[in-house]
């Protein structure tokens, strides 16, 4: 059961590596062609309406819904009736996102007016029209979304981890060929229909796919799907709205300071996607396998140990990227076209973001663990709930720019996590009747978790202090590297030493795995 979690997980962590790099790519050629300016601030708020009417049909968890009902299917060994299954979702799926979309359509400056108060009239005329352009790519995304989740189950990773990769790259083709934030934009729309659509879709063909135009609304999956996504549907989650929110506080803000956010947190989803949704997607089937056969003690084990595993890997990530922001922003985006001031803007936002990173890691996880058993609505009011808390915090730390909704969305995200973690504890580690879930992967986590903060702060405090006594960033992409390599290289090895000093298990695990291969040193810390 391991074994095929791990390899999956390696697939998908090679996937999103990949597709982080290309990412950076596509940043530094959104950097050198918009720069941090008024068309760069459009671009990013071009994609606020598209990913809400996605949210509307819950969409962005569309697999963690439709997985465990295609998978039931398989285990019965009845694939005609999973096809069917998945095809009335299809068609539903389609003809609900296709009408939310005319809709959008016409009403575009209408939103983006309520989405971005703060732009000017000409600003709000390009936002309409790029994200007009943008909108139309959430049909395939959802529709390969489906394809994805019907692959995963049948245990087929390589092909749904592929997909992100042209994707981005169609973006990346797209920018270049106009230099434009137009051309980035109908790269978006290409790239949605050859990447997350076209590739599950030939796989799915592959497999046997069955795709019928029926549609069945007493179908009990058709059911089930309404039931599980509604809450998606009608909670808006502090997950889904954060990147919303902070475009609404923003836009009001001086020119560039939209992009600036975009980029900086672009930068802190790079590890996060690496580490958490990579192993949120490889080990979810396995999950919903367990529980449906009612092993919620051997799934629960499962869950707190990886999560404390991408927790270590975090909160590495967290120092480098908080103690080499300015440089790291520097690099990826050029200094062409934003100014040093920008440039140390950008840095600080990345740095305060980052405070939250092993929160967004972990949530991914964390959240899986309730859908995995059926349970979308009790995630998603929490997350509603801590919304509700948190929307004046956001007002509130808007006044201090860029770095105070920086730091709104960190405490938000932070808060939302630790809920997420105490409920699932109680309800899968700690119940009657759980099996062995509760006891020994549940103790010491206190400690776990104090050892890896401190750990955490110290190689902060040591990065910070170094990139103190070094000169001002600038300099070409050799400086740069130089000055990462050794700010890095200082908070990286305090945290990793006092790590294994204070006897940080999970962290002797992960350096394990990473240094196997090196004769005679892996072996020192398997």
């Amino acid at each position: 059961m391991r074994k095929s979690i791990g390899i999956a997980g390696l697939i998908w962590s090679a996937s999103l590596l990949a597709s982080r790099v290309i990412g950076l790519v596509r940043e530094r050629v959104l950097g050198t062609t918009l720069g941090v300016g008024g068309e760069a601030d459009v671009y990013q708020a071009a994609f606020r309406v598209p990913d809400l009417i996605n949210y509307l049909v819950a969409g962005g968890a569309l697999s963690i819904v439709f997985i465990p009902l295609f998978t039931a299917h398989l285990e019965r060994g009845d694939e005609a009736r999973a096809w069917r299954s998945f095809s009335i979702l299809a068609n539903f799926l389609v003809g609900a996102l296709g009408s939310l979309v005319l809709v959008g359509l016409v009403a575009m400056p209408w939103l983006v007016g309520l989405l971005a108060p703060g732009f000017s009239a000409e600003q709000l005329a390009q936002l309409t029209h790029l994200s007009r352009i943008v909108l139309p790519a959430q049909i395939f995304h959802l529709l390969g979304g489906l394809l994805s989740a019907a692959l995963l189950s049948k245990e087929r990773h390589a092909v749904p981890a592929l997909a992100p990769l042209l994707y981005t790259g169609a973006i990346i083709a797209g920018g270049l060929w106009t230099g434009t934030a137009e051309g980035f934009a109908w790269g978006v729309l290409v790239g949605a229909i050859l990447g997350p659509f076209g590739l599950p879709l030939w796989a799915c063909l592959r497999e046997g796919l069955r795709w019928q135009l029926v549609f069945d609304p007493r179908d009990p999956d058709f059911r089930a799907y309404l039931l599980r996504s509604l809450p998606i549907m009608l909670g808006w989650s502090i997950v889904g709205m954060d990147e919303t929110v902070v475009t609404y506080f923003a836009s009001s803000f001086t020119e560039g300071s939209v992009a600036i956010l975009g980029y900086a947190r672009t930068l802190m989803k790079v590890p996060m996607g690496v580490f958490g949704m990579a192993m949120g997607i490889a080990a979810y089937p396995t999950l919903t396998r367990l529980c449906a056969e009612e092993k919620t003690g051997e799934a629960w084990k499962i869950l707190a140990r990886a999560s404390r595993q991408v927790l270590v890997l975090a909160l590495g990530s967290q120092v480098l990227l908080t103690v080499a922001g300015p440089e790291l922003g520097a690099l990826v985006y050029s200094a062409r076209k934003i100014q040093e001031d920008q440039l140390a803007e950008l840095g600080l936002c990345l740095g305060v973001f980052s405070l939250a990173l092993g929160a967004w890691t972990v949530q991914t996880l964390l959240a899986r663990g309730f859908y995995a058993r059926g349970k979308t609505w009790l995630p998603t009011w929490l997350g509603f709930g801590v919304l509700l808390i948190a929307l004046p915090v956001y007002a509130g730390l808007a006044r201090f720019g860029s770095v105070g909704l920086a730091m709104a969305s960190s405490l938000g995200i932070t808060a939302y996590t630790l809920l997420l973690g105490v409920v699932l504890w109680w309800q899968m580690g700690r119940q009657p009747g759980r099996g062995d879930a509760g006891g020994v992967e549940d103790a010491g986590f206190g400690l776990f978790f104090v050892r890896a903060i401190l750990a955490t702060g110290v190689g902060i405090g040591g990065g910070l202090w170094v990139a103190g006594l070094l000169p001002a960033v600038g300099g070409g992409a050799a400086a740069l590297i130089g000055r990462i390599v050794v700010i890095g290289g200082v908070g990286g090895g305090l945290f990793v030493g006092l790590g294994l000093l204070l006897g940080i298990a999970e962290l002797r695990e992960v350096l394990g795995k990473v240094l196997r291969r090196l004769p005679g040193i892996g072996r020192r810390f398997a």
